[in-house]
C-alpha cells in the first residue's frame, strides 16, 4: 500500500481544512514547495495536491504558481485535484507537469465528459474524486450534497473507463476519528476500481487496518492532517505500509 502525503492550498499557503469547511482552516508555516521537497526526501512516491480555492470556484491563480513550482522542484509524480471543470483546466495542470489529475464535480455534473477525458489524457492519467457525507456525494467544494449515492457515481465512473477513484468520507476529513473503512471498501467492491482512500487517518493504526483490507482494491491512502501535526512520520507510515 502507497502512502501519499497531501498538500491543501489556499491562497498559495498549505493548509488543513475541517470537515472541508472554507471557514475551519488551519494555515501551516512552510513553503508549500518545501514541504513537497521533504516529502519527497521521507520516502514519498507520489504527492497529492488540492487547489482548495479552485475547488469553492474562487480566484486560484496562485495557487496554479505554487503548483508549478512545486512540480519542478520534485522529481516523484503529483497527483492534483481542486476546481477542474473542463478540458481546458486539465490540459493545463497536465501541461505544467502534473502526472494524474482528479476530476470531482464534473464527473457528476457532466458524466458525458469522463469517457471523453479518458480517451483525451488516458485512464493512467486520471482519476475521480468520490466525496460522500453519510454516503451521499458532495461536490462543489464538498458545500453541495447531490441526489446520488458515493456507489451509484462509482459504478457510473467505472463504466466509464476510469480505472482509480479517491474516496474521502467528508464528515472525518481533518478530524483525525480514523478512515470509514468499511464503506471504502465497499465503493472498491461495488465499482471494481483501485482505491485511495482518504480522510481520517489519525494513527499508525488506522494504516495497518487499511493495509489489512489492500486485498479488496484499496491500494492507496492520502494522509494529510496527522502528519502536520506530529501524530507520526511519513517514514513510519511508509513503513507500515510497505
Amino acid at each position: 500500500m502507497i502512502v501519499i502525503p497531501a498538500i491543501d492550498l489556499r491562497q498559495g499557503n498549505c493548509v488543513r481544512l475541517t470537515q472541508g469547511r472554507k471557514d475551519a482552516a488551519t494555515v501551516y508555516d512552510g513553503d508549500p514547495v518545501k514541504v513537497a521537497e521533504g516529502f519527497e526526501r521521507d520516502g514519498a512516491r507520489m504527492i497529492h495536491v488540492v487547489d482548495l480555492d479552485g475547488a469553492f470556484s474562487e480566484s486560484n491563480g496562485r495557487n496554479r504558481e505554487v503548483l508549478r513550482d512545486l512540480v519542478g522542484a520534485v522529481s516523484i509524480p503529483v497527483q492534483f485535484g481542486g476546481g477542474l471543470r473542463g478540458a481546458k483546466d486539465v490540459e493545463q495542470v497536465i501541461s505544467l507537469g502534473v502526472d494524474r489529475v482528479v476530476i470531482g464535480t464534473l464527473a457528476v455534473e457532466s458524466p458525458e465528459l469522463l469517457a471523453k477525458f479518458v480517451g483525451l489524457f488516458g485512464a493512467d492519467h486520471l482519476a475521480v474524486g468520490i466525496d460522500a457525507r453519510n454516503g451521499q456525494v458532495m461536490t462543489r467544494g464538498w458545500e453541495t450534497e447531490e441526489q446520488m449515492t458515493a456507489l451509484t457515481l462509482a459504478q457510473r465512473v467505472a463504466a466509464a473507463g476510469v480505472e482509480r477513484i479517491i474516496y474521502t468520507d467528508v464528515s472525518r476529513d481533518g478530524m483525525l476519528t480514523g478512515v470509514n473503512i468499511d464503506q471504502t471498501c465497499l465503493v472498491a467492491e461495488t465499482s471494481g476500481l483501485k482505491i485511495t482512500a482518504s480522510g481520517g487517518v489519525a494513527s499508525l493504526n488506522d494504516l495497518e487496518l487499511l493495509r489489512a483490507v489492500s486485498h479488496r482494491g484499496v491500494d492507496s491512502v492520502i494522509v494529510g492532517k496527522a502528519l502536520y501535526e506530529g501524530r507520526f512520520t511519513l517514514p513510519d507510515a511508509i513503513a507500515i505500509c510497505a
